[in-house]
């Protein structure tokens, strides 16, 4: 694994944590952009600005009706809003966002987070 790490192919570790579990407030959001490519350098230096910000965590360029899918760390709603209209949409390229928020997460990673609730129903029979 060392030398795997020291040869970057892996490049990190992750955890993942079931938040329904918990009493946490925050939620997760994901943002389609369309913007402007700059002439002569494309998407690239657009993507560099989005994914500088500490509150992103991963930004994908996408085929579609978007260009970027900015997936952003689990946060209050409050600050999610605020950091799309204060940062994210005042950049100069972007000429809208979409701000989709997470209600539920079934499987991230390849862990499932739901399985068989215990049904606490009284058994009805005619």
């Amino acid at each position: 694994i060392k030398e795997m790490e020291e040869a970057q192919i892996i490049c990190g570790y992750h955890t993942l944590i079931n938040w329904e579990k918990t009493d946490n407030v925050n939620v997760s959001a994901i943002i389609e952009l369309k913007v402007n490519p700059q002439k002569g350098k494309g998407f690239d230096r657009i993507a560099e600005k989005i994914y500088h910000f500490p509150e992103v965590e991963a930004v994908y360029l996408m085929s579609g009706g978007y260009d970027f899918m900015v997936q952003l760390k689990k946060a209050p709603m409050r600050e999610i809003a605020n950091f799309v209209s204060s940062r994210l949409s005042v950049i100069e390229e972007v000429q809208s966002t979409k701000t989709h928020v997470v209600l539920k997460q079934y499987k991230d990673h390849g862990t499932m987070f739901v399985g068989k609730a215990d049904d606490k129903r009284q058994v009805v029979t005619p």
